[in-house]
């Protein structure tokens, strides 16, 4: 019996919920399944660039040099990653938990590190897992959308910490 191989892409830690509600979608098959998770570390400068979007413009008059000087972006990259790192081994945590073979790494580039994983494991199936984005998901720019492109497999989306009858209400 050859390993059936899925990849997962999420944007954040697994809830014990999560984990079994991924199983609950390969019961029943033959074949050993073994996941493959991945989970995208946040980019330090995105960070501080949404942070200062939410600033009114009139505090941010001459203070670009400020910022560039109060901010350390290498420090802001490794508290991302030791937080990524976290919810990694939670998440792989719940899925052992739950009974899985799980494996787990960081990306930065969500989208070619998921197709990259595909390739290189044989998946079978990729399983993408996020919080609702509206505006991404209505212009088709969501992981998603970008995978569904890109892979040769079939893309399942869900949205984390909801049920399957609460996301079928929504189609």
């Amino acid at each position: 019996m050859a390993d059936y191989d899925v990849v997962l892409l999420v944007e954040q830690a697994l809830t014990e919920a999560d984990a079994a509600r991924v199983l609950s979608l390969h019961e029943g098959l033959d074949d050993p399944v073994t996941y493959h998770v991945l989970l995208p570390v946040e980019d330090a400068a995105a960070r501080i660039e949404a942070a200062m979007g939410s600033l009114p413009s009139s505090e941010l008059l001459g203070a670009p040099n400020m910022l560039s000087q109060q901010v350390d972006l290498d420090a802001v990259q490794a508290d991302a990653r030791d937080r990524a790192q976290t919810q990694l081994a939670d998440t792989l945590t719940a899925l052992h938990e739950a009974g899985a073979e799980a494996t787990g790494e960081l990306v930065e580039d969500p989208i070619q590190a998921l197709a990259a994983k595909v390739r290189q494991v044989d998946g079978r199936e990729a399983i993408i897992l996020t919080r609702p984005h509206v505006v991404a998901e209505f212009f088709h720019v969501d992981w998603t959308a970008q995978a569904r492109r890109k892979l040769g497999v079939p893309v399942l989306h869900l949205l984390e910490h909801e049920t399957f009858d609460e996301q079928a209400e929504g189609y």
